[in-house]
């Protein structure tokens, strides 16, 4: 009888075992399932127009369609990976044009890696609508998110930079209705999925001016700035 019970037990206790491992593959695999979703819902959430041609560039150029506004940028690579490097100086600001012109329903998307030296900080962003349009860019000495229409800044946010980490930017113009456009800015961690929150956003009631996306940095930092993933998609209607 003794026997008998501590067999009983021991199955029991087998049959928990059992049911707490099918409960833990089952969140598992919901787990991956939405993060399927998530790719999925980013993947197609809008339509590829332009991809910066990095990796087929040489090593010291830049891509044959980039304008150069200013600033000796130029492929280089590190550890097989390409990317677009600002150099440290001069400290002013310079930028990159390239992609196709619009007024509005596109979005800007690139990743950008920065660092700090001292009490110095770079400032970076990307840009839709050509030289005065809107720009999304990242101030770490004020701490902060900054989107600009020209020269002068309409929004921003508080934002703890990471001195040597890539971030994810996005900025999209779409027309919201009569009269009415919203710039949306994203910024994100590498690495992790596309918010669907907005980070910043404005309201613009004059007709955005058509023009090309561009890519921009200040090395203020004295350290050299770098681009990658940069691309042009058309935004959900």
């Amino acid at each position: 009888m003794k026997k008998l019970l501590i067999h009983l037990c021991i199955g029991a206790v087998d049959d928990q075992l059992a049911l707490i491992i099918l409960r833990m593959k089952i969140w598992k695999l919901i787990n991956l399932l939405f993060a399927f979703t998530f790719f999925i819902l980013e993947t197609h959430a809008s339509d590829s127009l332009y991809k910066a041609n990095i990796d087929n560039t040489e090593i010291g150029e830049v891509p044959d369609d980039f304008l150069v506004l200013d600033g000796d940028f130029s492929v280089k690579q590190e550890n097989g990976n390409k990317f677009i490097e600002l150099p440290g100086s001069p400290l002013d600001s310079f930028g990159i044009m390239f992609g196709p012109s619009a007024s509005q329903g596109n979005e800007i998307s690139a990743r950008i890696y920065g660092t700090k030296k001292g009490r110095r900080y770079p400032v970076f962003g990307v840009a839709m609508n050509g030289v005065n349009g809107y720009r999304l860019q990242i101030t770490p000495a004020k701490r902060s998110i900054e989107l600009l229409k020209g020269k002068n800044v309409i929004a921003e946010t508080a934002f703890r930079w990471t001195s040597g980490s890539w971030l994810k930017l996005s900025l999209s113009i779409t027309k919201t209705k009569e009269s009415e456009w919203t710039i949306t800015g994203k910024v994100w961690e590498d690495e992790k999925i596309k918010p669907t929150k907005t980070t910043l956003s404005f309201k613009e009631t004059k007709a955005p001016r058509k023009g090309k996306p561009s890519i921009w940095g200040s090395p203020y930092s004295d350290t050299p700035i770098r681009y990658d993933d940069i691309f042009i998609n058309k935004t959900v209607d």
